[in-house]
């Protein structure tokens, strides 16, 4: 929905045109700085691991309270900065999905690379960070129905 809104708004500017990619991810030729498939691999593997990495410790209960928000902010402002000129920048198979559903060619074809990549970093960076953090400490009590 939000890719069709953009759309629907960018269409309205003069020499607006969806063949020039409308912001899709890519690799190879259809990368803004012509990356090859496995850097493009490599770069939304790291940064949805380190993007899920700041999530868990911003969000954990021994980080400071109130910080989360401008630690995952910056470090997405970061990503950005880093990976836009390798895939135009993905690490969210939903951010990648709308804009590709509209362009369709190539965007659909290398859109399996934006679901894949994102899926293994959020794995890794769970583990990676599960395996660095403290176990908890509280113990869970339920009941059962």
């Amino acid at each position: 929905m939000a890719a069709l809104l953009l759309y629907a708004i960018a269409k309205g500017a003069p020499g607006f045109d969806l063949g020039k990619g409308f912001a899709t991810n890519g690799y190879a030729e259809h990368s803004p700085g012509h990356y090859d498939l496995l850097s493009a691999l490599l770069t939304e593997v790291v940064m949805a691991m380190l993007f899920l990495f700041v999530i868990m410790g911003s969000t954990h209960g021994k980080a400071p309270a109130g910080f989360a928000p401008l630690a995952i902010g910056l470090c997405l402002t970061l990503i950005h900065l880093v990976s836009i000129p390798v895939t135009n920048t993905s690490v969210n198979p939903a951010r990648s999905t709308g804009p590709a559903l509209i362009v369709g060619g190539a965007a659909l074809t290398q859109l399996w690379l934006f679901w894949i990549a994102p899926l293994i970093g959020g794995v890794l960076g769970g583990v990676i960070y599960r395996w660095l953090s403290d176990e908890p400490r509280g113990q869970v009590i339920g009941t059962s129905a």
